[in-house]
């Protein structure tokens, strides 16, 4: 390993110390690194040739923001956490630089996580719009700013599952079944699994059951409403929907790379305390 960059939170206030301690321990191990916001992907970007590995200083929504702007490429990610639950981040913030000397020293592992291919149709004033995305958590077809639910056709491999009439209705990775899909009623599934859950959210007088779906599965969603709605990619962007809009979601041939220390095992060790809320870490 030679060169290593630290993308950081910009607006969390232990940001700049703890970046200056890791910028510190890399020095001292005689390696290159660079500093950037995690926000800023003009600054991140061009930073990413010949880079072994990124820290992301902040929380899950950090690491999100990098690997959007990563978009599969082969750099794995080590999250510190400064965040609440960090389902994705592997140091504490009171870590001392052991887990961090450990993993300079070849001793973690390549955790790979599957990513979704999404392609969004819609007119927008009478003109045909399409867009297409790669996704590590989850993508959300929702009801906007007024409180009325809408109405989301969803389909699988062609054939109609049912229309929910709901706030709405997501599809979500292994990794995002820890996050919004979780907190709808979905299952939570093995990080390393490839599976797609498809989920509605707050359902009315309509199929309310998660589905577990095989990777080769294509979800559809298509939007019917006269409300505002919108399309959210991995919680931080955020595309305004309008009534016919339509969502194609398959399993990604990408994957997100995370460098890890802790076993496969210390997911599940460590989920009953998350979800208990005991990992909550104090924000400024």
């Amino acid at each position: 390993m030679k060169k290593v960059g630290i993308a950081y939170h910009p607006l969390n206030a232990r940001s700049p110390e703890l970046t200056r301690k890791l910028a510190s321990i890399l020095e001292s191990q005689g390696l290159e690194h660079w500093q950037s916001s995690a926000w800023d992907e003009a600054e991140l970007r061009p930073h990413f040739p010949g880079t072994d590995l990124i820290l992301t200083v902040g929380g899950d929504g950090t690491i999100l923001r990098v690997a959007q702007i990563l978009d599969g490429a082969p750099i794995p990610i080590t999250g510190v956490n400064l965040g609440q639950l960090g389902f994705l981040t592997e140091i504490p913030p009171e870590d001392g630089g052991e887990r961090l000397l450990a993993l300079l020293a070849g001793k973690g592992w390549l955790d790979k996580r599957a990513m979704l291919d999404v392609v969004l149709h819609q007119t927008v004033n009478g003109k045909k719009e399409t867009r297409s995305f790669h996704v590590l958590n989850d993508v959300v077809m929702a009801r906007g700013a007024i409180a009325r639910i809408i109405e989301v056709t969803a389909s699988v491999d062609g054939a109609k599952v049912d229309t929910y009439k709901a706030d709405g209705a997501l599809v979500a990775t292994a990794t995002g079944s820890t996050g919004y899909a979780l907190a709808a009623g979905g299952p939570i599934l093995n990080p390393q699994s490839t599976h797609l859950l498809l989920v509605p959210i707050l359902p009315h007088l309509s199929m309310h059951y998660p589905l577990v779906l095989h990777p080769t599965n294509i979800i559809n969603l298509k939007l019917s409403t006269t409300n505002p709605a919108t399309l959210s990619i991995d919680g931080h962007i955020s595309i305004e929907l309008h009534d016919g809009a339509s969502i194609t979601v398959k399993a990604s041939a990408k994957r997100t790379r995370f460098l890890r220390v802790d076993p496969p095992a210390h997911f599940y060790a460590s989920l009953g305390r998350k979800l208990r809320g005991e990992f909550y870490a104090l924000q400024d």
